[in-house]
């Protein structure tokens, strides 16, 4: 069974609610096991638990927030390297379109990198000229459908990548799932 953690900050509650769209993916593999956590109400012992991570903070000066980044700086030095082989993906909400979401993604990804996460983005289109390939995306909150669907569809692959890379389900593998992933490829 996958362990996936949502673990989110959210000044406005605009990343909050792509955590729980996130959240809401990753529950689409039946026996995935998912927490949502804020950073408030989280600790080392949340990251101990899982064997996937989605971690999502809002852009702030095209970077994660303070809040986010000190999280992680508070992580006791003991448990360096207990994270090796996990999987990781992320995603962010900024005020507009370029407001540097894409950075922020991947100083996220940085973070997990350092840590020993597998990384991975979206091939997937979840609309037209629409992609998650850093990670999901959003100008504001999560209300145009095709951020609420690269959300869930990051949610979703991370269960899926977590049950075949960690639990060797092979039948839970991206690549043997028959849902539509490019419909929107190349319009």
């Amino acid at each position: 069974m996958p362990k996936v953690l949502i673990l989110y900050h959210s000044n406005t509650q605009n990343t909050q609610r792509m955590a729980e769209l996130v959240a809401e993916g990753a529950r689409q593999l039946d026996e995935a096991d998912v927490r949502l956590r804020n950073i408030d109400d989280a600790d080392h012992t949340d990251l101990d638990w899982c064997d996937g991570l989605a971690l999502g903070s809002p852009t702030n000066y095209g970077s994660v927030s303070w809040q986010m980044k000190r999280w992680w700086d508070e992580q006791p030095i003991e448990n360096w390297g207990k994270r090796d082989g996990k999987i990781g993906c992320v995603f962010t909400s900024a005020g507009a379109w370029g407001g540097g979401q894409e950075w922020t993604c991947m100083a996220l990804m940085s973070i997990l990198i350092n840590y020993g996460f597998l990384v991975f983005g979206l091939t997937d289109y979840t609309g037209i000229k629409f992609s998650a390939h850093y990670g999901a995306i959003s100008a504001g909150g999560p209300d145009e459908e095709r951020v609420q669907e690269a959300c869930r569809r990051l949610g979703r692959r991370l269960s899926e990548w977590t049950a075949s890379m960690i639990d060797g389900q092979k039948e839970a593998h991206p690549l043997n799932q028959t849902y539509e992933r490019f419909k929107d490829l190349g319009k």
